[in-house]
């Protein structure tokens, strides 16, 4: 259904060489970014009161962009196995199934390619909660999740918004190691996501040539240049396109548990900050000024095809709804929202912190 291997060779021929560095500086940035996810871990450990020193068991990468979409297609080979694996039954009894896949396979192939691409240089750090092992990638000896630092794009940011390289470093590999924190601390985090995930692809019910025609249909507008706001934009992306009722429900849940994680990072990374990032405040201010300035039209559509748009509410609205249960209960009242899935907040909990403090405090009666 999707030839991965195109889909690499693709996103690395047309992915945009990242900024001019020296051999020398190369090698010198290697070696910082992996002290300060090195020195992260304590920072983190110690302003969220989650973990145990020496836990971690999954490794630090630090790749160019290249190497960070090899990552995220073995990722999506990972996780996406059992729906294209109905897809592949599917095809095979439908008349002329193996050679339309075939040919479906090669243009899918491209264009996640080229969506890779553009992700490729705008990501600056990644924790890979499902990676699989390979030669060039290895997992961690839990059987999966790698921390992925890019260094091309996090020499771009700082010398685009001019900060100073070595706290503007530190301060990307605290957001990072926040969220190695959260999987490695609580055991039972990955399985229910790897469980919500399994069942939303488990409801998909279109044929493997309805999923490619919504593909078609997605690049046609990208061609067509709309952007979001524009007459005719039906404030949808992709992944919206394809739900079922059961998907919205589950895409819900996934939605809330998101923009916890996502927020928590932001928190924490501001939180540790002003110990041990002298700028973090000028970091912080041009940061988020950059992501106010929006971006270009293609930009602003390849942002609302692939949800984007809701990744950066997340972020806003997952700190939000940590700061004021911070505020409120402490960080071990906090904490227990790692307790079990049944003490994740809600989507509607998220925007409304107040009532899973009522839920998961009054009601035991602390």
């Amino acid at each position: 259904m999707v030839d991965w291997n195109l889909a690499v060779a693709t996103a690395t021929r047309l992915v945009r060489p990242g900024p001019e560095v020296s051999r020398d500086e190369a090698r010198a940035i290697v070696a910082e970014l992996r002290r300060h996810a090195k020195a992260s871990e304590e920072h983190v450990r110690g302003f969220t009161r989650m973990g145990e020193e020496g836990v971690h068991d999954t490794p630090v990468l630090v790749v160019d962009r290249p190497g960070w979409v090899r990552a995220n297609v073995a990722g999506f080979r990972e996780i996406l196995k059992p729906l294209l694996g109905k897809m592949e039954q599917r095809r095979g009894s439908t008349p002329g199934g193996v050679v339309l896949g075939a040919v479906g396979g090669k243009v899918t192939g491209v264009e996640l390619g080229m969506l890779l691409s553009f992700l490729s240089s705008r990501v600056l750090g990644q924790y890979e909660t499902f990676a699989p092992a390979t030669r060039e990638l290895p997992a961690g000896e839990n059987g999966g999740g790698r921390l992925l630092l890019v260094a091309p794009n996090i020499v771009h940011v700082e010398r685009e918004l001019d900060v100073q390289p070595h706290d503007f470093r530190l301060w990307v590999c605290l957001h990072e190691e926040t969220h190695r924190t959260q999987f490695t601390a609580v055991p039972w985090l990955r399985d229910h996501l790897e469980g919500e995930i399994q069942s939303f692809l488990a409801e998909t019910e279109l044929d493997p040539m309805t999923v490619l025609e919504r593909v078609r249909e997605a690049v046609q507008s990208l061609a067509g240049g709309r952007a979001e706001g524009e007459e005719g934009d039906d404030g949808h992306s992709f992944v919206e396109l394809v739900q079922t009722p059961a998907q919205r429900e589950i895409l819900g849940r996934l939605t809330a548990v998101m923009s916890l994680l996502e927020g928590h990072a932001d928190f924490v990374m501001d939180g540790v900050g002003p110990a041990v990032v002298p700028s973090v405040s000028e970091i912080r201010e041009k940061f988020q000024q950059r992501r106010a300035r929006g971006a270009s039209r293609l930009d602003l559509a390849l942002r609302k095809l692939l949800g984007l748009d809701a990744k950066l509410r997340q972020y806003r609205d997952g700190e939000r709804f940590v700061r004021a249960v911070v505020e409120q209960v402490g960080m071990e009242g906090f904490n227990r929202v790692w307790t079990s899935p049944n003490t994740l907040p809600t989507k509607a909990e998220i925007a409304k912190p107040a009532d899973w403090i009522a839920r998961v405090h009054r009601r035991a009666g602390s």
